[in-house]
């Protein structure tokens, strides 16, 4: 037994009348003296008990040296959880943990009632547990104190990050007091978790316990290889085959988990479902109904993946595969757990084969891969479960001594023990009926393994079959992977009463033993149609292959049109093709695809000069027009050509000089006068030029365009018609009598 003296005495009362004998590595680690005040990160695989860790982690700084806890009044303690049913857990564990102790436990969850929580909170708690959105809207709204608080806990801290709880985990952080432990668990420790640690904790130390360099010794890992359109069919029979205590099925989507807990249901499975959709009342219902026994399976999304321990659970299913190895090791985590086995089986369709194995690889776990149990397989273990059943090892009690003696010798005991038989197989649903063809590796593969691939199945002629036809075939994408398991599920007849499936442009024929063509005929029914729009139609006798259209013979001119003449030589220069040369010939391509050199933008000197610049023009078009006057050249002397023909290059682009003027005669200087005023910038009649003064055509009443000032409140005239008054012209007046001092004034009114 561990040595439980380091522990608070009422924590150590409460693990030893749980029956705790041996502490898990996470839960000793956290009890080193050193580390009894310090903040932690610490670092461990699901299932191995980290929220008891904690919680025994949180006894010295809650409790001191006292037996139990005090009076509660402001919350001491706050746990944050990335999920509703993962905070509803550890508020289960920390209840009988700290039941000696006397704590007063709160939960703040979304989806539960506000106002009850409030009033919880206001009786008074010692630990309060939530999730992150739902605590920061009681602080905000003040129904939270957090001015007590001597620890901050974050269960599953990378979840927290993955699902976008940051900015929330920080407010709560930022808000409860500097001097205080902040505790974090997390099954990894990515980038996000260690800078989340090292600004909101103070010289943390790192705890990493030894189960983390091996993934989960206590879960086998089988991948089973199977049809696209048979991994429900595939999950139907795993379920069937272990058949579990309690399994839970993964999926991708929450579409995907209504469809399968419709189809479970109705096959007899005891199923429910977990998805975020659900209200928290409805989640609850489902885990309590697992917990007790009231159903074995769960189907559910990536909601369930994190925290949830269910002690009875034995198998997980990936219907869907995860996407992300973390993904993979907290789904397989919820089995598996405290020393107890589990199955952990992917369903993996034939092309997500190469997709598994680098999954498997990254989260370096060493996969079985084989074929998912076949019918006659579940069927053999389900009679190994009836011959091993305890009840034929236990005695006979003497109140059924009698009811013993009157079945045997009534029945006797050969119909007595067929009764047993049916009432063991008669609550359990059959099994499916898989396509068993594809590529599958060596039993006891590992991930990585080489596939072998199983040879093409011969056929053997079926005495007595009955050939359908189906109304679908090449063109509609007809294939005999997804035909095969659509006829033995809408004619319920298994893939050894089917022959040969003859695949034509328009139809399909099928082969289809006598014996299951009566069947599969009843099964159809009276419409005659499958999948929606496919119609079976009974052939008479062995259906022949339709003729295949031909092509119409070629005329007897197109056959001479298409015949080499006699001056098509070969070409000496072109060598021989020889048969097996499959390669097409390449065609010459035009000039102007071929590539040139580039020049940089300047004109090509490798291109010859044109001799004559308009020889591509159509003769004819000027025919009949004169040289401009700036040509020299004389009319063409043909008619209907171009008229610059007979000119040289030169004189065609050649602007004609204009003669120089005659130069006109000097005119004869004047004689030098003394200015007396030039010493002076102007003359005697001029005055300096005044810059602000303004041009005469902005003055009022010139000649020139008249600008009214719009700002005044003038509106701009309309231009006036011939004979009409000219309507600026008493704004004109009104402006001139003004002076020019007013600006534009409106005319009053009379």
């Amino acid at each position: 037994m561990t040595d439980l003296a380091t522990i608070q005495p009422a924590i150590a009362r409460a693990l030893a009348k749980r029956g705790y004998e041996t502490l898990t590595p996470v839960q000793e680690a956290v009890l080193a003296p050193e580390l009894r005040d310090a903040d932690l990160l610490v670092s461990a695989q699901t299932g191995s008990g980290k929220t008891v860790a904690f919680g025994i982690s949180l006894a010295p700084t809650l409790m001191g040296e006292e037996e139990t806890l005090p009076r509660a009044a402001a919350p001491l303690a706050i746990a944050i959880a990335p999920t509703r049913e993962l905070a509803m857990q550890v508020e289960r564990e920390l209840a009988w943990l700290y039941d000696e102790a006397g704590a007063r436990i709160a939960t703040c969850v979304g989806g539960m009632n506000m106002m009850t929580e409030r009033r919880t909170l206001e009786r008074g708690a010692h630990i309060v547990v939530g999730t992150p959105g739902r605590l920061r809207d009681h602080i905000e709204r003040g129904s939270l104190d957090l001015s007590a608080i001597r620890a901050v806990v974050l269960d599953e801290a990378d979840e927290m990050l993955d699902l976008g709880f940051r900015d929330d985990l920080q407010f709560i952080l930022d808000a409860a007091p500097d001097q205080r432990r902040t505790l974090m668990f997390s099954a990894t420790v990515p980038a996000g978790i260690a800078n989340l640690a090292k600004r909101y904790q103070n010289k943390a130390v790192r705890v990493t316990t030894a189960g983390d360099q091996k993934q989960h010794l206590d879960i086998e890992y089988r991948a089973l290889s199977v049809a696209p359109n048979d991994r429900e069919n595939a999950v139907i029979n795993v379920l069937r085959y272990y058949d579990a205590k309690n399994a839970i099925v993964f999926c991708g989507t929450r579409a995907t988990v209504n469809h399968l807990t419709a189809r479970f249901s109705n096959r007899g499975f005891s199923v429910v479902a977990l998805s975020g959709e659900l209200s928290q009342n409805e989640r609850t219902h489902a885990l309590q109904a697992l917990r007790d026994g009231r159903a074995k399976v769960c189907v559910a999304t990536d909601v369930a993946a994190r925290g949830l321990d269910l002690p009875d659970l034995e198998l997980v299913i990936h219907a869907d595969l995860p996407k992300n190895p973390e993904s993979l090791l907290h789904r397989s985590g919820r089995t598996g757990r405290a020393g107890r086995k589990g199955v952990s089986a992917l369903i993996v369709p034939y092309n997500a084969r190469r997709r598994t194995e680098r999954l498997l690889a990254d989260a370096r776990i060493a996969a079985n891969w084989a074929r998912p149990p076949s019918s006659d397989e579940i069927l053999a273990r389900d009679d190994e479960r009836l011959m091993a059943d305890a009840s034929f090892v236990a005695d006979v009690a003497e109140d059924e001594a009698a009811m013993v003696a009157a079945l045997l010798e009534r029945h006797g005991a050969d119909k007595v023990a067929a009764a047993l038989v049916r009432l063991h197989r008669a609550g359990r649903s059959s099994p499916e009926e898989l396509i068993d063809d594809g590529p599958v590796s060596a039993p006891g593969a590992a991930a990585g393994g080489t596939y072998v691939e199983r040879a093409p199945r011969e056929h053997v002629a079926i005495k007595g079959a009955v050939w359908f036809s189906l109304s679908l075939g090449r063109k509609q994408s007809a294939e005999p992977r997804w035909l095969l398991p659509m006829i033995c599920r809408a004619g319920h007849i298994t893939k050894t009463e089917i022959g040969s499936i003859r695949i034509h442009d328009l139809e399909t024929h099928v082969e289809i033993a006598g014996v299951a063509a009566d069947k599969f005929e009843a099964a159809i029914g009276p419409t005659r149609k499958i999948e929606k729009n496919v119609t079976v139609t009974r052939l008479a006798g062995v259906p022949e292959a339709p003729a295949r259209t031909q092509r119409p013979l070629r005329s007897q001119e197109e056959d001479v049109a298409s015949a080499p003449r006699d001056d098509q030589a070969p070409r000496a220069d072109r060598p021989e093709r020889s048969d097996d040369d499959y390669r097409p010939r390449e065609k010459a391509k035009p000039d102007y695809a071929k590539k040139r050199p580039f020049t940089g933008g300047k004109k090509r000197d490798d291109r010859p000069p044109r001799q004559d610049a308009y020889a591509d023009r159509k003769p004819g078009a000027y025919a009949d027009k004169k040289p401009s006057a700036h040509h020299d050249a004389p009319a063409p002397a043909k008619t209907g050509g171009w008229p610059y023909d007979d000119v040289p290059p030169a004189a065609k682009f050649e602007k004609p000089r204009p003669e120089p003027a005659p130069e006109r005669p000097a005119k004869p200087a004047k004689a030098a006068v003394a200015d007396p005023g030039a010493d002076r910038p102007f003359a005697k009649d001029k005055k300096p030029f005044d810059k602000d003064k303004k041009p005469k055509r902005d003055k009022p009443g010139f000649k020139g365009d008249f600008k009214p000032d719009f700002k005044a409140g003038a509106k701009p005239a309309k231009p006036h018609r011939k004979g009409e008054k000219n309507p600026l012209a008493d704004v004109t007046k009104r402006v001139t009598a003004d002076g020019g001092k007013g600006g534009l004034k409106r005319k009053p009114k009379e």
